[in-house]
């Protein structure tokens, strides 16, 4: 049954929005007068095209930590036995945001017209990807829907803390970062000139620091915003030629040759990798799809390229762990518990394995980076004012001399 939006008023003349369910239109407006209300306007709740996609400035309807509750919720409401349809209606009378209730609403519609969970989700490629979607497909053919759902939430919610300890190891590196900046910006370009005019009138020569900081700080204040064009310029430029699969590919694997950033990406894709491979392998999906979908996962442009010739190798008959071992862009810990996972036919149980293990390694590399990072940042920071500091005092100390 399709779900419509509508605006109407009450008896009392307030407003009220909100969604309902009806054959069409005029049965939905047949609706709201009886629940004694004065439609003014009804809308169905269109269904997105998949091949079209959401505007790229659109609003999600869940977050990433909101999909993994929602996820949970509709587990636990289909596990307890509860039909789909009425589990899909009990969320949307709880949901609070109008995206989020109108989205569950277009869900359920879907469903009551005889589509699949999975099929419904697909019309929403913003909020569900492939993986996703695979995963329920798989669940509803299993006839085990909520056990699936809930290693799905599990994986979310990984996947979740994961980046989010990572964000957070590197947040206050940047902070600093930043703030160190717009710090010496501020005294280069607004106190040494102030500075400076002291001693224009003398005709002595100025410290090689002074006349150094000078020069820079003139530098800056009559250049600084052609700087900041050409900075954005290459930066524009950058992103267009990222668009580029060729380059990107190229990029993308130097960027995995850095020391330690290229570490940190290479295991935190790994772990991905992994871990999704692992759910679906759980879920029964088939090992050549599971690879497919679990390679689109991967940011990383060159080792996507290598799961996608790893899953050709597999097509052709390789064994997985021997597919992934000549893979030298992922870690050999996955290729090792590939082997043991066919070896002892727990191939879910021995990825999930690696992809904790790869992600605590990521985990303990992030801290590691940002403990060494904040002393370093600063030392960094106080060599530069004390730079600073030195070409202001050295003149004022010259001129003392001079006087005496």
């Amino acid at each position: 049954m399709p779900a419509y939006r509508y605006d109407a008023l009450t008896e009392s003349g307030q407003s009220s929005k909100g969604l309902i369910e009806a054959d069409n239109p005029r049965a939905a407006r047949a609706q709201l007068r009886a629940q004694k209300l004065v439609p003014l306007a009804v809308e169905a709740v269109a269904s997105q095209d998949p091949a079209q996609g959401a505007s790229r400035f659109a609003r999600r309807a869940f977050s990433t930590t909101g999909l993994a509750v929602w996820t949970r919720q509709l587990a636990g409401l289909v596990g307890s036995g509860l039909p789909l349809e009425r589990a899909l209606s009990a969320l949307a009378d709880e949901a609070e945001a109008p995206r989020e209730r109108e989205l569950i609403a277009q869900l359920k519609a879907e469903v009551n017209a005889g589509a699949t969970l999975a099929r419904a989700l697909a019309h929403a490629p913003r909020e569900f990807d492939n993986v996703y979607c695979a995963v329920v497909s798989a669940g509803e053919q299993s006839g085990a829907l909520g056990a699936v759902l809930e290693s799905l939430a599990d994986d979310l919610e990984e996947r979740q803390q994961l980046r989010s300890k990572l964000v957070g190891a590197m947040a206050y590196p940047a902070i600093v970062s930043v703030i160190s900046l717009l710090i010496v910006i501020f005294l280069m370009s607004y106190v040494v000139p102030q500075i400076a005019t002291v001693f224009s009138s003398s005709k002595r020569a100025l410290p090689l620091l002074t006349v150094v900081m000078l020069a820079l700080s003139d530098f800056l204040r009559h250049w600084g915003w052609l700087m900041l064009l050409m900075l954005g310029g290459v930066f524009a430029l950058f992103r267009l030629l990222l668009r580029g699969e060729a380059f990107r590919l190229s990029f993308d694997a130097a960027f995995l040759k850095i020391p330690l950033i290229g570490r940190l990406a290479r295991g935190y894709n790994a772990a991905r990798f992994a871990g999704t491979l692992a759910m679906l392998a759980a879920a029964g999906v088939p090992i050549l799809k599971a690879l497919q979908a679990a390679a689109e996962t991967l940011s990383n442009a060159a080792m996507r390229a290598d799961a996608l010739d790893a899953l050709v190798q597999v097509r052709e008959g390789a064994p997985l762990g021997s597919a992934l071992a000549g893979k030298k862009r992922f870690p050999g810990l996955l290729a090792m518990f590939a082997r043991l996972g066919e070896q002892t036919g727990k191939m879910p149980e021995m990825l999930g394995r690696a992809a904790r293990q790869l992600g605590s390694e990521v985990q303990r590399r992030a801290l590691t980076a940002a403990t060494l990072l904040e002393p370093l940042l600063i030392v960094a920071m106080g060599v530069i004012a004390l730079l600073i500091v030195l070409s202001v005092m050295l003149p004022i100390i010259q001129l003392n001399t001079w006087v005496k």
